[in-house]
C-alpha cells in the first residue's frame, strides 16, 4: 500500500501598520468576502488553509498581527520561526509605505535572508486617494529584494495571484516558480465538496492562549524566586 505524504505546512506572518487591510487580505482569501465593518486586530489571530495548486497541496497557516504599537513586543516570536513575510501598506497612506522599512529590518532581525518577504501594496480600489503609486512599491520591493504586488482585498484584485506567488517560492515549488511575477492573472483555486473541512478557524485553546498574552501587556505581574506570580 502506497504511503501518503504528509501535508507541507508553512507560516505566514501578515504585517504591517494599523488599519493597512491585512485582515481584509486573508478574510477575502479565506472566505472571499469583504468586512465593512473595521474592528483592530487584537494581539495575534490564527487562520489556517488548504491550497491547491496543479499537482501540489499546501497548507498555509496565516497568522494575521495587530499594527498598533501595543502589541509590537509579540511580533518577534511569531517572526522568528516564519516562512514567509507578507508586509502590507495602504497605497492611500504614504506614511505606512515608509513604515514598510522599519517592518523589513524587524523581519531581517529575526529572521536574516532565510524568509520569503512580499511587499504588497494594499486598497489599489482607492483611486482618487492614491498616495503611493505602483513604480514606487516596485522600486523598493527591486532595491531590497522582495517580491512585490499590489491588492484591493474590498475588489477582490489579486488576492489569489498574491498567494500563487507566495506559493510557488515556497520550498519544493520551483516548477511553479517559473510561473512570471508580472503575471497579475486571477486564478481559481481547487474547490471541495466540503469547503468548511478545508478552513481552520480561530480555535478555543489558541483564542485562551491570545487572552493570557493580552492579559500580560495590559497587567503586568511580578514573579517570585520560586516562580509563583505576585500582582502588582
Amino acid at each position: 500500500m502506497a504511503t501518503v505524504s504528509p501535508l507541507a505546512k508553512y507560516k505566514l506572518v501578515f504585517l504591517g501598520d494599523q488599519s493597512v487591510g491585512k485582515t481584509c487580505i486573508i478574510t477575502r482569501f479565506m472566505y472571499d468576502k469583504f468586512d465593512t465593518t473595521y474592528q483592530a486586530t487584537i494581539g495575534i489571530d490564527f487562520l489556517s488553509k488548504t491550497m491547491y495548486l496543479e499537482d501540489r497541496t499546501v497548507r498555509l497557516q496565516l497568522w494575521d498581527t495587530a499594527g498598533q504599537e501595543r502589541f509590537r513586543s509579540l511580533i518577534p516570536s511569531y517572526i522568528r520561526d516564519s516562512s514567509v513575510a507578507v508586509i502590507v501598506y495602504d497605497v492611500a497612506n504614504r506614511q505606512s509605505f515608509l513604515n514598510t522599512s522599519k517592518w523589513m529590518e524587524e523581519v531581517r532581525t529575526e529572521r536574516g535572508c532565510d524568509v520569503i518577504i512580499v511587499l504588497v501594496g494594499n486598497k489599489t480600489d482607492l483611486v482618487d486617494k492614491r498616495q503611493v503609486f505602483i513604480e514606487e512599491g516596485d522600486s523598493k520591493a527591486r532595491e531590497l529584494g522582495v517580491m512585490f504586488i499590489e491588492t484591493s482585498a474590498k475588489a477582490g484584485f489579486n488576492i489569489k495571484p498574491l498567494f500563487r506567488k507566495i506559493a510557488a517560492a515556497l520550498p519544493g515549488m520551483e516548477r511553479l516558480a517559473s510561473t512570471k511575477q508580472d503575471d497579475m492573472v486571477d486564478v481559481n483555486l481547487k474547490s471541495t465538496v466540503n469547503s468548511s473541512q478545508e478552513i481552520t478557524s480561530r480555535i478555543d485553546i489558541w483564542r485562551s492562549l491570545k487572552l493570557i498574552l493580552i492579559l500580560s501587556l495590559e497587567f503586568p505581574a511580578l514573579h517570585n524566586q520560586n516562580g509563583s506570580i505576585v500582582s502588582e
